[in-house]
């Protein structure tokens, strides 16, 4: 026992009620935390969206794949016959690197994108989120500086936070980042003798701004960090969904040692198998290994067996295809009502694949403070506060399409729009919508990333 333990004890000896220590009513460990840990609260917002999860209450807000478009009689014929087949290998420890043929067959999807890259490269992870892990822990030491675009990946930015980090957000437009802006922040920044580890970028109908990197950006950016010795983080989730055209060339694919590309299986599959990966250049490729084997020892032998028996057996271009056309018969439904439903001053992007449409509300409003009300109304979205680090973002809004049916999607726009336009007239009349202050990331659940 620790010397207050037993100080505690003497007293509850002698019938004497103790003094309580600072914080131990809420948490006894409250003192003992690694430093790391202080911002590890959850949000407000996480609260909110147990409410917002009602049937009643039409969700803009969660990135849930739409599984249902699945042929699920396929999938549990494909379990069960590897149960039955494989069992004493698929419910066995496996290797710490990943199943070799299933990375032979990851290679074989990132061809789409252009990638020519050997198996021996690529490290099986828990969703492409495990792999961001990894990386962050085996690049960033506290206070090290680490580039992404502005707005950014949510689950990105609580990884980052959570190593201690110091995020610098790269200004974005309808096309992408702005090289201009890279370029610059890139100059201040070694002129100020700060660390940059790396850039992160989502590049394809990017999470939250549904935007995509245009070609000649992508040139652009990849020269800029060569120039500058700055690794980028390609999180590629979305880049097989998109609406019209081929697949965009993959960053990775022309610069294959300036470049850790993560992908996952979790949009163009289904996210409860948890497979996705990192194809690294050799020795990040090593250390990330070790520390894969050192955070879970090896992972699911049972979901990478699946996988890869999908990929062996199934039309899985065909499922991806399906699923672009679901998900642009969604985009549709939801930028139609937006043009037809919302007042004149709210603007949104126009994404061209993905997820996510990103909205901008008119002066005067907060997207965080009026989503108690958007609840209230039965529609929920995620504020734009929780994809900047600094906790910027007040006047924007990430809507998801991926999940409701159509017709849901305009009803959740009508209410929506009904509560933007009650916080207009509350501008109107008091010279300003609800505002509150911010400070910090504010990250929801995994069923919003």
């Amino acid at each position: 026992m620790t010397p207050r333990r037993w100080a505690v004890t003497e007293e509850l000896d002698h019938g004497q009620t103790p003094a309580p220590t600072q914080g131990s009513r809420i948490d006894a460990y409250v003192d003992r935390y690694a430093a790391r840990a202080t911002g590890m609260v959850a949000s407000e917002i996480r609260a909110l969206f147990a409410v917002a999860s009602r049937p009643e209450v039409v969700s803009l807000a969660g990135g849930m794949p739409y599984v249902t478009a699945l042929p699920l009689d396929m999938v549990g014929e494909l379990v069960s016959e590897l149960v039955t087949r494989r069992g004493p290998v698929a419910l066995q420890y496996g290797s710490g690197q990943g199943d070799p043929h299933l990375r032979e067959q990851i290679c074989d999807v990132m061809r789409l994108e252009g990638i020519q890259a050997a198996a021996d490269d690529v490290v099986v992870t828990v969703g492409s989120q495990q792999a961001l892990d990894l990386i962050t822990r085996i690049f960033i030491d506290p206070g090290d500086v680490v580039l992404a675009e502005g707005p950014s990946y949510v689950g990105a930015l609580g990884t980052f936070s959570a190593y201690q980090a110091k995020v610098v957000h790269i200004a974005m437009d309808d096309q992408g980042i702005v090289p201009e802006s890279l370029a610059q922040t890139i100059y201040a920044l070694e002129t100020a003798g700060a660390p940059i580890k790396f850039l992160y970028t989502i590049p394809n109908f990017q999470n939250p701004a549904g935007v995509t990197l245009n070609i000649a950006r992508r040139q652009q950016v990849l020269d800029i960090c060569q120039r500058a010795g700055v690794l980028i983080i390609e999180d590629n989730p979305y880049g097989l969904l998109g609406f019209d055209g081929e697949p965009m060339p993959a960053l990775r694919a022309d610069n294959a040692d300036g470049v850790v590309y993560l992908g996952s299986f979790s949009k163009t599959l289904a996210p409860g198998f948890r497979v996705g990966w990192a194809l690294a250049p050799h020795a990040i490729r090593d250390k990330l290994v070790l520390a894969m084997e050192s955070a879970v020892l090896s992972h699911s032998s049972f979901t990478q067996l699946a996988v890869g028996q999908y990929l062996a057996t199934q039309p899985w271009r065909e499922q991806i295809k399906t699923f672009r056309e679901l998900y642009r018969e969604r985009r549709d439904a939801l930028l139609d009502a937006l043009e037809s439903l919302m007042p004149p001053e709210v603007t949104w992007t126009r994404p061209g694949g993905g997820f996510f449409v990103w909205a901008t509300l008119p002066e005067g409003l907060d997207s965080k403070a009026i989503l108690p009300r958007a609840v209230a109304e039965r529609v929920a979205f995620v504020p734009g506060t929780g994809f900047f680090s600094d906790g910027s973002g007040a006047r924007h809004m990430r809507l998801s399409y991926c999940y409701p049916e159509p017709d849901r999607i305009r009803e959740g726009v009508r209410r929506l729009a009904g509560v933007i336009e009650q916080e207009m007239q509350l501008r109107d009349t008091f010279g300003t919508g609800s505002v509150r202050e911010h400070s910090g990331v504010d990250t929801p659940g995994p069923d919003l990333a």
